[in-house]
This record gives structure tokens, C-alpha cells and sequence, in this order.
């Protein structure tokens, strides 16, 4: 028995007694027997090395988890252990006391009723939550359900979605998932039963709603929409109206991405003041700092992506917004930035032809084509401006303007690459007018106007919870897919809008956006690698499985509710599906679009179906980062590879280290997991390609991302995107400072018809603690290789500084390799300039930037 005293939550004292936190341990623990069970002698001996007098029973509780989160690079059990440790203090601040376990679950139902109660009463939750019967409610919560938590998910949900009222936790995690359920019922005809469906669908982490719908779903301002996209005329009222409308649509945390093509260049002439215009660059320095000034619902920093066509006169400035030298009062370093290209420019580039910059208050229609419409102005206004006709206008090379933005994306992580035309010729709404630009995660394509800010509502699958060894539960994948379609649709009707155009938008067309998440798990537990012929096949069947139940469940609802209001002359009333826009795409695009237009199911149903009753929904389909509703449900972020097999995890409670589960019990399985394995884990940063000991097969499946073909992972969303009515945030996973190969992977996505990309990430600096680590076996410094460096005089693709700074920024940050495509989806690169294939002028690989997104990093602008 220890001699130090505790001192109690009633403020007496006791000694310290090793059983009962041995006791403690064993009731936050996996059952007895489990896999996952781990060893709670190291926890308790942790604890017992920073006893001291007079510590509380509360600090015993935090120095426990604490402890726990320390050996979860032994064992992933441990992570299990800490989230049952932290479950325990959840409960006892809801419940105001710890309990015995039998009377844990009449206390959870009891708990969940009087906090839904004492939510309204204190201005916090819809006061229609009390027209449901909160006995049946309560009586559908599973409390076990709470288990299903990594510690991450739990901390996660804790610190930023359960709401407080004065200091005071009203929910525990499964009264979270019913009250999200309670207020995306609101206005069914039973929503009670609704409530239930729904709560089965979150609770069971099958699907999770974006993280605004999370954050205020049943709250009395119901702000559930993710992404609002608006275009900004050139007109200094609405150029200030967009501004205050970002404002308010910031405060309540939603996304902003705002097009500026139509803002005049700099040195137009303004005709009311006979002046000459400054441009479109002082108004998005304006822009920024009113981003930087708003704060998402207390919770995040406000977030806006800048968006610009490539023909405009001040593009070049553009591209130079997010560098850190120069004039600051001519950049942007808290606002995203994106180039919106047409085809016609990337045909320039591969002709090595030259390329127009025009005033846009001399070319107005410009913003308002596309396709071949917009090929034969654009070369009408060329022949314009070379005639005299025109006076503000610049010529240069394509292939010089195409290098300059590759560079700034390398150095900065921005303008991102975004392609106008895919993103206009394959819309569902092509009769309903125009997608000027894309959102904050580049996943959404909306039409928008002066009159109509685009509005989309996020959800995400979670493959994870739909894959076995035997593979996809197709029958579990439809019933998730369509409840899920069923909530987006409901966010719609209930949502708080802070400004009438987003109302209006939304109400007319009713777009929602299903993504998925957990695709990495899918395949761990498929045991195939990412860049294998297998993952190709599942990306492509699996997408081709939520499209069709996606589309299928909307025209049901259309039959139940009524078709949304501008279906009318849709690409769905014509009877066009987003499989079919390839071939579109590809005739007015006069290039070969080599994606498989392969198909698995018999889609007459679906076609017949949307004929009949037509569709409630715009458009159905979008993939959104997930970074954060992805650490709730314990899986891989969307799309995206494993960033590493081993990392720390930084946040507000301080720092473990995180290792891959599925692989940790592979070597178990094996025979391989010990402290030796981990320390050659760390010593390799996770790449187990380096560690002999691992087998060839385990070294295939759990490849890093920047171990990984970038131009295969293009092909995988190549693959999905025939199956989706929106986009997918597509991050760029590049090893080294090859210009070759940057060229290679964009050019890749635009050959096929990718719509958008996302971040292009470079690797970072290693990001494991190796303090522990034996200096004289593994050398006193673990990096992996260095690219080669730079030749001296390397021309930049460009010109200008090449600082090294790394693709940096927000958001959900990973690593991947890059190269030209295998088999028929393959691309080769469109120029042959030596300085710019082999290398970007003074650029090092050592000195790019990674960045894990994290809840707590303000700076995290992820839609999810």
C-alpha cells in the first residue's frame, strides 16, 4: 500500500490504493479474452512514478489516460483502454457521479431525457425536440455503442460536438448521436421512428453527417450545410455585399469558395470615375482579412478559397498570392487560393502555343462559356485584340504560364489546379446555368449567379463498416446510403441560411453531396494494396454501388416529396446520367478521355425510375477531405492512402504516437510485433519497405502514400469520378522536386477529366520521437533520403524565387509518390524543357511541408 494520500471529490482523504485503480483500469478495458486486451501492469507503474501527495482522484483519472495513450505504440489495445478511461469521465460529469455498472444504463437513458430538456430550457436546443417522445428515444440509445470509439474519436467528439451549458456536459456520446437524429427528424411525418433510423445509422458509425450538421443539428440555429460557393460581379456594391456575405456564412461555419473572375484587371479604366481599376488583387487581400476575422461557430477559424480564371489579365498575380516575399499588402497568406483552367488553355499548353489575357469588362461573356462556346469567343476576342479592338490585353507563352503555376504550387501549396470545363460539361444542371468555381475542398461543382449562392450538405459513408475478408455487404451499403441520402435531403428544409441567396439557391435545387471515408481500411481489410489492379477494380465497383443506390434513393424521394423545382430540362430529366458525360466531355473536348466506361450493374431500374418520378436532388454526389468526421469513426480520411505507419499525434491534451492497427496485427499474427519492430518502425519513419524482417506481401499492402504512384492514385479517381455528379478532393502526394513528374501528374488529371484537385503535398521532416532510440544502431539521424539536389542555374518553371517553403497550408496533409500512369490510363508529359523536367530551381525535398490536420489546429479549414 502506497503512503500517499489522495485527496477525494468530496474533499476528504485516502491513500492511494494500487487495487482500485487496477479496478478502474479493468472497467475501462476490453472484455477479459478479447484480442485486444491489453496489459494494465505498465499503466498502473506509470502512474505510480508521478504520484505525489495530495494529488486528486480527478488528476489520477487524467494521469491514467495519460499513462494509457503512452503505450499505444506498443499495443494498439491501449488506445481501446484510454477511450474507455475517458468514456468513464464523460459519464461521470453527465451523470454527476461514478456509478456501479448495473446502474450505469438506467442512468445513461435517464441522463440523455433530462438533458434534452435542460438543453431547451436553457435557449440551446429546438424546442421541438420536446414534441418527440423523448421515454421511446431514450429507450433505443445503446450505451454500448460507446466502445465503438477510438480514444482519438472520443476525444474528438468531447472537445469540439457534446454540447455544455455552463461548464456542464449535457450529453453523452450516444444522446450526441440521438439528439443529431432528433433534429434532422424535424418535419417527418413520424419523426420519432425517423429518429430511431437515423440514430441506428450515426451510432453504428455506418455514416456520419458533416461536421456542421454534428455541430448544430437541433441546435435553436440550425447552420447544417457545409459549403457555399458564390460569384462576385464586377460592381464595388456586390463586390462588398459577397464580403459581408462570407462574413455571415463564416459565423455559422460554413465554407466559402468565391470565383472573382468577373472583377476587372488592373488598369481598366472605370467609366463612372475616369480612373484606372487596381484590380481584382487589393479586393481578395480584403477578402482575406475578413476571413481571418470570423471564427466558425467558436469553434474554427473561418476558411475562403479565391477562385480565377486563367484568361484573366491579373493571373499571373494570382499565382503569386500565398508567397511570403513581395508586397504583403498584396497577399493572401490565410486565404486558399485556385486557378479555374480551361481546356483550351491546357491545348495551348501541349500545342506550345500562346495565350490571351483579357480584362474581363471587355470579354464579359467569357465567365459565362464553355466548352466549344467558349473555345470559339475566346479565338474571336484574340483576333479582336490583335485588330486593335481591344485595349487591355497580354500575350504569352502557354507553356511559361503552365510552369509558373506548377512552381507556385510547389512553393506554396496554391492556386490549387481546377478545370472549368469537366466540371460545366458533366453538371447535372448545364440547363440551369453556370459553375464558376468550385468550394473550399475543391469537391464541390455548383451553379451559382449574383442571385444564387450554391449551397451543399455533406455526409460520408464509412466503407470501413461495409467491408469483411468476404467482401462489400452490398444489401447493409444500400440501407446506409439511402437513410443517409434521406438526412442531406431533411438538412435542407430544416437549415438556418444566413443569407436569402443561399436560401433561394438551395430551396430551388437541392443539391446534396454523399462522399465516402475509410477507404484505406476497406482495403487493408480486402488485403489489397492501393496501387494494385484490385484496388482499381473495388474503387470503380464500389463508387459504381453508392451512385446507384445515391440516385436511386433521391428519385425515390422525388416520388414521396416531389422533384426538385429546376429539374425541368436537367441533364436527369434528358436522361443523363453522370456515366454518360464522359463521352459529352469527350466530344467537346476533341481528346480521348481513356477511362473504362465499364459497368457492373444493371442500371434500366435506376433510369426508369428517375424517368418516372424524376429526381428531389440537383446533384447527389461529392467527396469531401473527412479529416475530422473521420478521426469520430476511427477510419482513413475519404480516398486517401495511409499517410504513415507510424506518426505522433499532436493536440490539446498533448501528444502519442499513433501506429497503423491493421498492420501491428499482422505482425502479431506473425510473430513479429515487439519492441524491436517498433524501434525499426520509428527508425524508418514507418516505411516498412526499408525493414528486412517484414514480408514482401505486408510490404505491398501497407505502402505509404509517398510510396505510391501519384499518377495511380489519379487513375483510382478517375475511376470513381465517372460514377459522381460532383468532384472529389483529390490531394497530390509528390516525393522529390521533379518538374518531369509534377507535369506528369496534372497532366494526367486533366487528360481523365478529372474535375478538381486538392493540396499538393510534399514530403515533410520526419515526425517521430526517436529520443528513445539507440544512436549507435540506427545513427544519430533518421530522415529518409534527401532528393538529389537542384543543378546549379536549373531554370524554375517560371522564374521567380523558388523558396523551398514546401507545400504547405491546412487541411489534411499526406505523402505520395508521383510518375506517368500504367496501362491504358496512363499520360506523358507536355513539355520536354530540360531545366523544368528534371527540377524545380532551389527546391528541397527536406525543407517541404506536411501537415496532419488536427481539431484542435485553428487553422484546419476541412469541410468535414
Amino acid at each position: 500500500m502506497s503512503t500517499h494520500y489522495v485527496i477525494k471529490r468530496d474533499g476528504s482523504f485516502e491513500g492511494f490504493d494500487r487495487e482500485k485503480v487496477l479496478a478502474t483500469l479493468r472497467r475501462a478495458a476490453p472484455a477479459p479474452g478479447t484480442a485486444g486486451e491489453p496489459d494494465l501492469a505498465p499503466v498502473v507503474e506509470e502512474l505510480e512514478r508521478s504520484i505525489f501527495d495530495g494529488i486528486t482522484s480527478s488528476q489520477i483519472h487524467e494521469a491514467l489516460i495519460l499513462a494509457s495513450t503512452a503505450f499505444v505504440e506498443r499495443d494498439p489495445a491501449y488506445n481501446r483502454l484510454a477511450a474507455g478511461l475517458l468514456l468513464q469521465q464523460l459519464r461521470r460529469e453527465v451523470f454527476g457521479a461514478s456509478l456501479a455498472a448495473e446502474a450505469v444504463e438506467g442512468a445513461y437513458r435517464e441522463a440523455f431525457i433530462s438533458g434534452i430538456r435542460r438543453g431547451v430550457e436553457d435557449g440551446l436546443f429546438a424546442p421541438e425536440l420536446l414534441e418527440l417522445d423523448l421515454e421511446r428515444l431514450a429507450a433505443a440509445l445503446d450505451p454500448g455503442r460507446d466502445g465503438e470509439f477510438t480514444y482519438l474519436g472520443l476525444q474528438t467528439l468531447a472537445e469540439r460536438y457534446l454540447v455544455k451549458t455552463d461548464a456542464t456536459l449535457l450529453e453523452t456520446p450516444q444522446a450526441f448521436w440521438m439528439r443529431v437524429s432528433m433534429g434532422l427528424s424535424i418535419g417527418e411525418d413520424n419523426p420519432g421512428a425517423r429518429a430511431v433510423e437515423f440514430y441506428e445509422t450515426l451510432s453504428s458509425l455506418r455514416f456520419l453527417a458533416s461536421t456542421p450538421t454534428l455541430f448544430h443539428a437541433g441546435l435553436t440555429h440550425p447552420q447544417l450545410s457545409s459549403c457555399y460557393l458564390s460569384t462576385v460581379d464586377d460592381d464595388l456594391s456586390h463586390i462588398f455585399k459577397v464580403m459581408s456575405d462570407n462574413a455571415q456564412l463564416s459565423k455559422w461555419s460554413g465554407g466559402i469558395g468565391n470565383d472573382w473572375t468577373s472583377v476587372r484587371a488592373t488598369g481598366a479604366r472605370i467609366s463612372s470615375t475616369g480612373v484606372q481599376s487596381q484590380g481584382v488583387i487589393p479586393f481578395l487581400k480584403i477578402a482575406n482579412d475578413t476571413t481571418l476575422a470570423i471564427n466558425r461557430s467558436g469553434k474554427r477559424r473561418g476558411a475562403t478559397c479565391a477562385y480565377l480564371e486563367t484568361w484573366h489579365l491579373d493571373i499571373e498575380d494570382f499565382l503569386d498570392l500565398r508567397k511570403n516575399t513581395g508586397d504583403d499588402r498584396r497577399r493572401t497568406h490565410d486565404m486558399n487560393t485556385a486557378n479555374w483552367i480551361p481546356d483550351l488553355f491546357m491545348k495551348r499548353v501541349r500545342e506550345n502555343g500562346t495565350w490571351t489575357l483579357f480584362s474581363p469588362d471587355e470579354v464579359p461573356d467569357l465567365h459565362e462559356l464553355y466548352g466549344r462556346a467558349f473555345c470559339e469567343r475566346y479565338t474571336y476576342y484574340e483576333a479582336e485584340a490583335r485588330a486593335g479592338r481591344i485595349d487591355k490585353y497580354r500575350e504569352v507563352e502557354a507553356v511559361k504560364l503552365w510552369r509558373k503555376m506548377l512552381t507556385r504550387l510547389f512553393e506554396t501549396g496554391h492556386p490549387w489546379i481546377t478545370f472549368k470545363d469537366p466540371a460545366n460539361i458533366r453538371s447535372p444542371q448545364d440547363h440551369a446555368g453556370v459553375v464558376h468555381n468550385s468550394n473550399l475542398c475543391t469537391e464541390i461543382t455548383l451553379n451559382n449567379s449574383r442571385d444564387e449562392t450554391a449551397v451543399c450538405n455533406l455526409g460520408s459513408v464509412n466503407l470501413a463498416r461495409h467491408v469483411s475478408r468476404d467482401g462489400i455487404d452490398r444489401e447493409r451499403l444500400s440501407r446506409t446510403v439511402s437513410t443517409a441520402m434521406r438526412m442531406l435531403d431533411n438538412v435542407i428544409d430544416i437549415n438556418y441560411y444566413p443569407t436569402e441567396e443561399a436560401r433561394r439557391s438551395n430551396m430551388r435545387h437541392r443539391p446534396v453531396g454523399l462522399g465516402l471515408m475509410g477507404f484505406q481500411d476497406a482495403l487493408f481489410t480486402l488485403r489489397l494494396p492501393f496501387d494494385g489492379p484490385g484496388a482499381q477494380q473495388f474503387s470503380d465497383e464500389v463508387m459504381e454501388l453508392i451512385s446507384y443506390n445515391a440516385i436511386l434513393a433521391s428519385s425515390k424521394l422525388a416520388a414521396e416529396r416531389g422533384a426538385y423545382e429546376s429539374f425541368p430540362g436537367s441533364k436527369w430529366d434528358r436522361g443523363i446520367f453522370p456515366i454518360d458525360t464522359l463521352d459529352i466531355l469527350e466530344a467537346e473536348r476533341g481528346v480521348a478521355i481513356p477511362v473504362p466506361r465499364t459497368s457492373r450493374l444493371d442500371w434500366t431500374e435506376v433510369r426508369r425510375h428517375v424517368a418516372t418520378h424524376g429526381m428531389r436532388n440537383s446533384n447527389t454526389m461529392a467527396i469531401a477531405p473527412t479529416a475530422t468526421i473521420s478521426n469520430i469513426a476511427g477510419s482513413y480520411p475519404c480516398i486517401e492512402p495511409i499517410y504513415k505507419n507510424i506518426y505522433v499525434k499532436s493536440n490539446m491534451s498533448g501528444e502519442f504516437t499513433v501506429v497503423n492497427e491493421y498492420l501491428v496485427a499482422d505482425l502479431k499474427e506473425r510473430g513479429l510485433w515487439n519492441s524491436e519492430m517498433l524501434e525499426e518502425l520509428k527508425a524508418h519513419d514507418g516505411d516498412i519497405s526499408r525493414i528486412e524482417s517484414i514480408p514482401e506481401d505486408l510490404k505491398e499492402l501497407y505502402k505509404e502514400a509517398f510510396e505510391i504512384d501519384a499518377a495511380r492514385l489519379v487513375q483510382l479517381t478517375a475511376l470513381r469520378g465517372k460514377w459522381i455528379d460532383q468532384s472529389q478532393s483529390h490531394n497530390v502526394f509528390m516525393k522529390g522536386v521533379s518538374g518531369k513528374k509534377l507535369e506528369q501528374i496534372y497532366t494526367t488529371a486533366w487528360e481523365l477529366g478529372l474535375k478538381t484537385t486538392y493540396y499538393l503535398r510534399s514530403l515533410g521532416a520526419s515526425q517521430i520521437e526517436k529520443s528513445t532510440l539507440d544512436a549507435k544502431k540506427y545513427g544519430y539521424t533518421q530522415k529518409r533520403e534527401a532528393a538529389a539536389p537542384t543543378p546549379a542555374g536549373a531554370a524554375g518553371a517560371g522564374g521567380g524565387d523558388a523558396a523551398g517553403a514546401g507545400a504547405g497550408g491546412n487541411g489534411r496533409g499526406h505523402d505520395g509518390a508521383d510518375g506517368a500512369g500504367a496501362g491504358r490510363l496512363s499520360a506523358t508529359a507536355i513539355t520536354t524543357d530540360a531545366g523544368f523536367a528534371e527540377s524545380i530551381a532551389g527546391m528541397s525535398s527536406a525543407t517541404a511541408v506536411v501537415n496532419i490536420c488536427s481539431l484542435d489546429d485553428p487553422d484546419c479549414e476541412a469541410c468535414q
